[in-house]
């Protein structure tokens, strides 16, 4: 504690305990054992009063946090507070002790600790494991030690990052299954776990409540409780000073058992607290400390209660508590509200203060019962704190630490019921609210999964109806008045959603509480049960009921486009549906009757009250639509509950005819709204109105919104009278006038342009209103079984899409649980799983399930699939797909139209919905349709047609048992339509016939102008037809005409069942003309009457149909008439699928299998021949208004042309581009035999087109992309890959790349020599070498200029920065940064050089040395500026900065013209050798590369060459001559010379001297001076071969060499004998010390083998073999010759013929020896005798480093990546906890190089270096500008490359082959080999520019 120290407040008490200053901690021990020992005794009064007093003194809270607030005294005196607060901490672990040390105290209580449960407590972010196989509760979750210590294999587990906190469940079996308890939890242990001493824990007991108590004073002093709320600063400075404390505490309770019990004494005791805190002593310091209590109680809106003595509050004995309900019950107008007034002693359930809010009910609410809060323990008072100061993490966990200890999580859980009114008001204060809710629930989610202790809170504490009644209080305080129906007297109130409380869902806390405890059995009977509860809670749903408005704008489109919605989405589901769900789940056994009655009861009650509040009587308002209706949603959900399990009759549970009329408008009002969103009627609303359409049906809402309103849609039907129904549906989609028979009519309420999907949508929600049985009889597996299907003929899904896409019940208790075995069962029936390929493309798939062709066949059902789409397109791809399998599978060629699907059985009670398919006005509403479509009216579509044909085919489906009972039974009051259809059965009706019908028309209409009725039915078809055709000119001023007055039907079935005397509504509304059509009265004035001839029947007309789409006359022949078995086969195969005319055929075969009658008038029919049908004449005005479907269909066409035209001609440009511009193209083969002419190279020009050859003054250029690149770098020689580490043991160590090894050797050279010459003998550019690669197209530079020009006005946001010169090639788009000058001349300059020459190699050897020596023999001359040598001069710029300077200098002199030349001639270098890689690392495979076109190795050698020639190597320094000539008197010239002699020949890099020789001759260079010089070279490679094995082999093997090689030094080809040359190269040697050094370092080096002259041989072979690859490279590009393919073992031989190096008669018996190559060009022996001697001088000083340059370690193996383990976890388990090498923190996002393993910390600020962040630096340093990092916490690779990077996608894929990006799912991860593998080629070929598309700057900030 910040407590004063002994020196603190003078007095006589400070003056005798003064602490002498040397030992005080001796002190206190001793002071501590002697208290012990005193307290001990059986009479211990005496040591406690001494402890007492010492304890006031230590722990006295009154002068430092005065310094805290204040803020002055922190500074001065006795080293501030802090010093203080430390000694008091000193003291209490001294006291603990007992005088003993600290540690052994914990140890020992710890020995005692019964560890049962494991209750680790973590904050957010924490990586935890969930698994449903051993969880009981749905919250259960585990710490990583304890799932990886349990046995958890094959079960459903996923590992998640907290968000809110949690603790470890493992031992807990009220929340798990015990078989997952993990090793340490599985023993009940508490049996063997010795009883506890009683001295060791006593001094606790004395000093903790002190201690405690103190805790709490600072607490109060610290609040200062401003007139506003007290700033967040202040509060987080208290609680940062008393960190120390609350963290003491933590450590106690981790002690174990033992002590937490020792604490939980404390905590709950009412004495002591009683004792410390009542502020009655004499001690000023408690007073003040009492009242700031008691102020800040107050404050908070409650009150003491010593204040309210009114109250009289009785204490019941042990602490149950007496619940007084008070207020009305239900009283109409009043709220209800159940007020739970709880008068405990320790529980005053206070709800919310005094607040401001619609005030609704003038209920007496006594609010000082909700408002009286006694503290009567510390617990109390410490949460109360913790309250208070907003949820501090500290204090949460130390609370929760506590858990394990039973009595105290009673405690705890009581004390939290007690304060919840109190928190719930503090959240909604709160500024951090987000925050603090996580804390929150962080609480309760560890209270109330517990079963047990919920049911025990409920019954003692009243938990449901504190929850209840705070979540009303808290809603109350937002609600606005309902503007739905009748906006002026509406009486209801809804939530606002655009308050903070819904926006910020600060309400979920509570919710998810509510929700938690409602999953329990026993606490959600209990609500159940309680009718107050109920009502109360109907209440508060209502709040809900039509909030989110939305009023259709109709003139201009809104300003401001709310985006409320989602709130009010989200409120609905969690606040309302949720709890719905959860109590559901407990509905579902016949026991359970009870509750759903209760249920449905005061849900009826609370929808009646809503019908009045909104003065609602039958019509609802227009244009206006909420999607939130939750009181029909409960009573929906309940009523198909009630039916499906609990046997309950749904009759008993109805109410009468006209509530269940006002039931069905607001949901049906919601199909309608949706129909028009999607018709663009609501498109003023804005994008919102769509977003809110499309959540409706989404698949986290669908199952609480969209089915249960189709559900009790279904109900309504069932039970209404279907006529009613039908044309209520009709009117409310606005398409009534639509329905005549007229050709052209007038909507009121509907524009033209919005009436075909007005209507469409009709009657698609009829189909599936009829078709559905979600909830009408379906079993679980059957739904999930229909869910699983639409989803996946929609699109191919991933595993994880189909889990969410699937709605399983929100509750997670109900049955569904994603990845159940029934749902793992139905995908593997359904569906075939895809693995994941790799597309060549670079874009990565993931594993996808496919449906089976038999779903295709037998299941694919349109409507889930209509019902189920988010986006109307998915309908649309549904259709593709299974048009695709129809195609495939050979059923059905052409456009199938959507199969109709056979439906499950209708559970008995909802037979009544049948009842809509047999009733007349649907049959006229059919009717009029086909009619209309036969005609050809406007605005009919195939899919009107196709849902007219569904409805005819359901009602045949449908049909009820016997029809001729049906027509007798057709009495009663007639009706205005009976003159259409005798009865109302659809299978008789089809085959009545109409012959007149009445219409109002316009009088322009085309039916008026006939002059008389025609005399039978076909020519009156005929002259319709003729008649109609000017119907396009009136479509304007066209009127209104009804089928039968829809609206006038529904009206008056209203009134009547509201009148209940039908005779009086029949005589108001009586049809004048019986016969003819009814139509209504008071129509617009221009309307007139006309009767039109029909004689048709439903079955003529579907006949005529078949003729009309199949474009035949008499198409239709009765199938039956061949094969009468036809009639009785249940399933016909081959009308599964097909077109209208298959559905047609169908409904026809159905309706004669129905009927007798009906089969014999379709042959009827059939027979009378139909008069062909005119053609069609165009008249002009027709013309004009071709229809707008077909114009569009045009000009797609034509579109698509266009664009196959363009492709096919890209394409050829392409190809002959790809041709054209390859520099190195083979050669003609007729030039070899003509007389030299040389035809120029011709360059295409991409940007403007132009051929032609590159010139001086316009030069073109190939399109390149330079890169560093440090791939070489990563060679080792060990073929196999390095395994990343994922254990502390396991490093990586870099020296042994070859980078490191070529560093080492150049920084060796450097010591010992002369600089200049170092830098000649080796190459640089293994790391950050410049790699130089084409796309292969040229430009002109010229052009290029000026399209660089226009990138950079172009403002589009490109991928790439064009000030850095960057772009992509105008044709094929690949990324490119520079462009590459063609040098002017030839193409096929290499074959007049080529012929087979005769000088002697002295002659030629003599040539070079001349062609070196001089300068600028170049066609161009180097002082005139010519645009060639500028663009040559600035693309060598571009190379140079392409790489860092660290990368470029290695001289000692910074800027020597040395580094240029060692730079240059290493690009040449690189590319080569990285082009080596690309082929795999040798040669064999031959050919032209594959890359071959694209190089541009031929151009780089100009522009290098170019500037190698500016640089002269000074005569007597040129290797050359050390080459090829005898230097005479070396001696005297070392002896002379002081400085560091130069690097001796044999220590040269060979392949170095090779391309330097190459690049200072002049080009283009004759082909056989390039084979000179590689003879001579191969002499010198040869010798260091020798020299390399001398060293290696033993000292043995060496004399024996030496003298075997001596007997044959005489023979005739000495020269060319490996033994021979060996055997000299050691004497030689051996004269200076080389090989004196033994027995030191030189057993190492010895290899074990004995050298056999086979041995001898392949180890000089595979010396020689990279020289030999990197010079056949070279002459493959600069002379265009072939390479040729070989086995590898002849390699070397192949290499050396094809390079001249081997003499062509040589004959290949017997076996190949390389030294057969070799061809000296002065007497072997002397030039050797030369140049070791050069070694030997040197080897006289340091002969260990001379042996060392003599290895030179040439066989490096492919670079890898390092390799990866087979499993993702055990990447992730290292890794995410790991700490950072540089900052020693663990990173948030960490981060781990594939290349070299390095771990850094991804965007961490903590390891930033000069604004570059620690990944960017490190893809510097590892790999020149390019890295590859895995990030741990996301299993995803990113790219970085320069300035840029990118998300590569993740190697790792779960078992369904999907990736898991941040670790969402959290399901185990398995390396993809394959992807790896694409990733490590793409990093080897330097393509992540080309192949992947989405890059973004990084700002260093990676």
């Amino acid at each position: 504690m910040a407590a004063a120290a002994a020196a603190a407040v003078g007095g006589p008490q400070a003056a005798q305990s003064e602490v002498p200053e040397q030992g005080p901690a001796l002190d206190k021990a001793a002071t501590a054992a002697h208290l012990k020992a005193a307290l001990s005794r059986p009479d211990n009064r005496a040591g406690a009063e001494e402890l007492q007093a010492l304890l006031e003194r230590v722990l006295n809270a009154e002068r430092p946090l005065a310094g805290a607030a204040g803020g002055e005294e922190a500074a001065g005196g006795g080293g501030g507070p802090g010093a203080a607060e430390e000694d008091a901490l000193e003291w209490c672990k001294c006291l603990l002790a007992g005088g003993g040390g600290y540690d052994e105290f914990c140890a020992a209580v710890r020995a005692y600790d019964p560890a049962a449960l494991c209750g680790l407590v973590w904050t957010a972010n924490f990586v935890a494991y969930r698994c449903r196989t051993c969880g009981i509760s749905p919250c259960m979750s585990l710490c990583a030690e304890c799932f990886h210590q349990g046995d958890h294999t094959g079960h459903d587990f996923n590992m998640f990052r907290s968000q809110a906190g949690g603790a470890c469940d493992c031992g807990d079996s009220n929340v798990m299954r015990e078989s997952g308890f993990c090793r340490r939890h599985q023993i009940k242990s508490s049996s063997n776990i010795p009883c506890v001493p009683k001295d060791l824990l006593m001094m606790s007991e004395f000093v903790l409540p002190r201690f405690i108590f103190c805790l709490i004073q600072y607490l109060r002093e610290g609040y200062n409780e401003p007139a506003d709320v007290p700033s967040e600063k202040d509060l987080n400075k208290v609680l940062q000073l008393l960190e120390p404390q609350i963290s003491f505490l933590e450590d106690l309770t981790k002690m174990g058992g033992a002590m937490r019990s020792v604490l939980t004494q404390v905590l709950t005791n009412q004495q002591n607290y009683k004792d410390l805190t009542s502020g009655l002593g004499e001690n000023a310091c408690a007073k003040k400390s009492h009242e700031k209590y008691l102020i800040a109680l107050k404050s908070s809106g409650l009150t003491y209660p010593e204040d309210k003595l009114v109250y009289g509050m009785q204490e019941p004995s042990a602490g149950t508590s007496t619940l007084l309900v008070q207020g009305l019950t239900g009283a109409s107008g009043a709220l209800g509200q159940v007020e739970s007034s709880d008068e405990e002693d320790q529980d005053g359930s206070q709800g919310l203060g005094k607040r401001k809010r619609v005030k609704l009910s003038s209920g007496t609410k006594d609010q000082s019962i909700m408002d009286v809060l006694k503290h009567k323990s510390f617990l109390e008072e410490l949460l109360f704190w913790t309250i208070k100061y907003e949820f501090p993490q500290k204090m949460v966990t130390f609370l929760l630490n506590m858990l394990p200890d039973q009595e105290y999580k009673v405690a705890f859980t009581k004390t939290f019921v007690q304060h919840y009114a109190f928190i719930m008001k503090t959240l909604k204060k709160s500024h951090e609210s987000d925050t603090m809710s996580n804390r929150i629930v962080h609480i309760s989610v560890q209270l109330f999964s517990n079963e047990e202790l919920a049911r025990q809170v409920t019954e003692e504490c009243q938990l449901l109806d504190i929850m209840v009644t705070v979540l009303l209080y808290m809603m109350e305080s937002c609600l606005i008045k309902s503007e739905l129906q009748d906006e002026e007297n509406s009486l209801h109130v809804v939530v606002n959603c655009g308050e903070a409380l819904l926006k910020n869902n600060t309400y979920w806390p509570l919710v998810s509480d509510f929700i938690n405890i409602l999953s329990h059995q026993s606490v959600a009977k209990r609500f159940l049960e309680d009718h107050g509860l109920l009502v109360t809670w109907m209440n508060f749903v209502s709040f809900f009921q039509g909030m989110n408005l939305n009023k259709r704008e109709l003139n201009e489109h809104v300003e401001f486009e709310s985006q409320t919605y989602y709130a009010a989405f989200a409120a609905e589901l969690e606040a309302c549906a949720q709890p719905m769900w959860g109590l559901l789940s407990h509905c579902k056994v016949r026991e359970t009757q009870e509750y759903t009655r209760n249920v449905v009861r005061y849900c009826l009650e609370a929808l009646q009250d809503w019908f009045d509040a909104i003065n609602f009587v039958d019509e609802p308002a227009p244009n206006q639509v909420s999607f939130h209706l939750p009181l029909h949603r409960y009573y929906a959900m309940f009523l198909s509950k009630a039916v499906k399990c609990q046997e309950l009759d749904l009759d008993s549970l109805l109410p009468d005819q006209e509530m269940l009329m006002k039931l069905m408008i607001h949901p049906l009002q919601i199909q309608a709204s949706l129909a028009e969103i999607h018709s663009n009627m609501w498109v003023r609303n804005g994008l919102q109105i769509k977003g809110q359409a499309m959540t409706y049906v989404q698949s986290h809402f669908c199952n609480s919104m969209i089915d249960p309103d189709i559900y009790l849609l279904q109900v309504c039907a069932s039970r209404l009278d279907p006529d009613y129904f039908i044309s209520s549906v009709f009117e409310r989609f606005k398409v009534v006038d639509l329905l005549t028979m007229a050709s052209q009519h007038h909507n009121t309420i509907l524009d033209v342009e919005h009436e075909r999907s007005m209507l469409e949508g009709a009657l698609t929600f009829l189909v599936i209103l009829l078709s559905l049985r979600l909830h009408l009889g379906m079993s679980d597996d059957e739904i999930l079984r229909a869910e699983m299907v639409a989803q996946l003929c929609m699109n191919d899904r991933t595993h994880s899409s189909l889990l969410d896409l699937i709605p399983e019940n929100p509750n997670p208790k109900s049955g569904i649980i994603p990845g159940s075995y029934s749902f793992e069962s139905v995908l593997s029936a359904v569906a075939d799983f895809k693995a994941p390929v790799f597309e060549p493309g670079g874009s990565m798939q993931q594993g996808m399930y496919t449906p089976k062709a038999e779903v295709w066949d037998q299941e694919f059902d349109p409507v889930m699939v209509i019902l189920r789409t988010v986006y109307r397109r998915d309908v649309q791809s549904a259709m593709d797909r299974y048009t695709a399998f129809l195609k495939q599978s050979g059923k059905f060629p052409g456009n199938p139209w959507p199969p109709y699907k056979k439906r499950t059985p209708l559970h008995p009670s909802y037979k009544g919905l049948m009842r809509l398919l047999h009733c007349k006005t649907l049959h006229i509403v059919l009717f009029t349709l086909l009619y209309k479509i036969l005609m050809d009216h406007q605005n009919l579509s195939e899919h009107v047609l196709c849902m007219v044909l569904y409805l005819i085919e359901l009602g045949l489906e449908n049909s009820a048992e016997d029809d001729s009972e049906e027509e007798v039974s057709m009495g009663g009051p007639e009706r205005c339509h009976d003159s259409w259809f005798p009865g109302s059965n659809l299978v008789s009706n089809m085959r009545h016939f109409i012959n007149y019908v009445r219409v109002r028309v316009p009088e322009t209409a085309p039916e008026l102008k006939r002059d008389s009725l025609a005399g039978t039915s076909s020519d009156d078809l005929g002259s319709l037809q003729n008649s109609r055709r000017p119907k396009v000119l009136q479509r304007e001023n066209s009127g209104t005409a009804q089928v039968f007055s829809l609206v006038a039907e529904r009206r008056k079935k209203f009134q009547e069942i509201i009148n209940r005397s039908s005779s009086e509504a029949n005589q108001v509304i009586r049809p004048p003309y019986t016969p003819k059509k009814w139509s209504a009265p008071g129509s617009a004035p221009q309307l007139t009457t006309a009767i039109l001839e029909i004689k048709e029947s439903i079955l003529s007309l579907l006949i005529k149909l078949h003729h009309k789409l199949s474009g035949k006359q008499n198409s239709y022949y009765p199938p039956w008439l061949d094969d009468i078995e036809i009639l009785i086969q249940p399933e016909i195969p081959k009308y599964n699928h097909g077109d209208g005319i298959t559905a047609v055929e169908r409904i026809l075969l159905k309706a004669a299998m129905q009927s007798r009658m009906n089969k014999r008038i379709i042959e009827e029919i059939c027979r009378k021949v139909t008069p062909p049908v005119p053609p069609k004449k165009i008249t002009a005005a027709e013309k004009k208004t071709l229809d707008k479907e077909e114009r569009r269909q045009k000009a797609r066409e034509r579109q698509q042309k266009l664009l196959a035209e363009f492709a096919s001609r890209q394409k050829s440009f392409m190809e002959t581009a790809m041709d054209v511009d390859s520099p190195e193209n083979e050669i003609p083969m007729e030039i070899a035999t003509a007389e030299p002419q040389v035809s120029e190279a011709v360059y295409d020009c991409v940007i403007c087109g132009q051929s032609g050859p590159s010139s001086e003054d316009r030069p073109a250029g190939l399109v390149v992309l330079l890169q560093a690149s440090s791939v070489l770098g990563q060679c080792r020689d060990n073929a196999e890959p390095k395994k990343l580490p994922i254990t502390e043991e396991e490093q990586i160590f870099p020296w042994d790349t070859c980078a490191a090894v070529h560093d080492v050797r150049l920084s060796l050279l450097q010591r010992y020599f002369k600089d200049s010459s170092c830098l000649l003998a080796v190459s640089i550019g293994w790391e950050g070498g410049v790699y130089v690669q084409t796309c292969g197209h040229t430009l002109h530079i010229d052009c290029h200029k000026s399209y660089m020009e226009s990138l950079r006005n172009d403002q589009v946001l490109q991928g790439f920065s064009v000030d850095k010169g960057e772009f992509t090639c105008p044709l094929c788009r690949q990324f490119a940064n520079s462009v590459l000058p063609c040098y002017p001349g030839s193409n096929v300059e290499s074959n007049l050089w080529q012929r087979p020459s005769n000088k002697s190699t002295q002659d030629l050897i003599k040539e070079v040395e001349e062609l070196q020596g001089r300068p600028g023999a170049f066609p161009v001359s180097i002082s005139s500026e010519t645009n060639l040598s500028k663009e040559m001069e600035s693309v060598m710029k571009d190379i140079k900065n392409t790489t860092q300077k660290k990368y470029r200098d290695y001289s000692k002199t910074p800027g020597s013209p040395d580094n240029d030349f060692l730079f240059m001639y290493s690009v040449a270098r690189t590319n080569l050798e990285l082009e080596l890689i690309h082929r795999g690392g040798s040669l064999c495979s031959g050919g032209a590369s594959t890359a071959g076109k694209r190089s541009c190795l031929n151009q780089l050698f100009h522009v290098l060459a170019l500037h190698m020639r500016l640089y002269t190597i000074d005569s007597e320094y040129n290797p050359w001559k050390k080459l090829t000539q005898l230097v005479e008197d070396m001696n005297s010239q070392l002896g002379n010379e002081e400085q560091q002699p130069e690097v001796p020949i044999l220590y040269h890099d060979v392949t170095s001297l090779l391309l330097i020789q190459i690049l200072m001759m002049p080009q283009p260079l004759r082909k056989e001076h390039f084979s000179c010089i590689v003879k001579v070279l191969f002499t010198l490679l040869y010798t260091q071969a020798l020299a390399a094995l001398s060293v290696k082999g033993s000292e043995e093997d060496r004399s024996a060499w030496k003298h075997a090689g001596a007997l044959r030094k005489n023979t005739c080809d000495a020269e060319k004998s490996c033994e021979v040359l060996l055997s000299f190269v050691i004497s030689e040697l051996s004269k200076g010390k080389l090989y004196c050094e033994e027995g030191t370092q030189e057993c190492a080096m010895v290899s074990p083998i004995a050298w056999s002259p086979e041995s001898m041989e392949k180890y000089i072979q595979a010396f020689c073999l990279p020289f030999l690859r990197i010079s056949s490279l070279l002459q493959h590009h600069l002379f265009g010759e072939d390479l040729p393919s070989c086995q590898e073992e002849e390699e070397f031989s192949v290499l050396a013929s094809c390079l001249g190096l081997l003499p062509t008669f040589y004959q290949t018996d017997h076996p190949f020896l390389s030294a057969s190559c070799l061809d000296w060009p002065v007497t072997a022996l002397d030039i050797i005798t030369q140049w070791c001697s050069e070694i030997r001088s040197f080897t006289e000083r340091h002969a260990e480093q001379g042996k060392a340059l003599l290895i030179q370690e040439s066989r490096w193996k492919l670079p890898h990546l390092l390799q990866l383990p087979e499993n993702y976890n055990t990447i992730f388990q290292y890794y995410h906890r790991k700490t950072c090498s540089v900052c020693t923190k663990v990173p948030k996002d960490p981060a781990v190089c594939l290349v070299c393993g390095t771990f850094v910390c991804l965007k961490g600020l903590c390891c930033k270096q000069q604004s570059y962040c620690e990944c960017v630096l490190h893809s510097q340093n590892c790999g020149a500008g390019t890295g590859i990092f895995l990030l741990i916490n996301a299993s995803v690779i990113i790219i970085i490359r320069g300035h840029r990077f990118c998300l590569w996608g993740s190697v790792y894929l779960d078992a369904h082959g999907e990736e898991d990006r941040d670790l969402r799912r959290g399901k185990p991860l398995y390396i993809c080999e394959e992807r790896y593998r694409v990733l490590e080629q793409q990093w080897i070929s330097h393509t992540f520019d080309h192949i992947n598309k989405r890059w973004g700057p990084h700002y260093n900030g990676l």
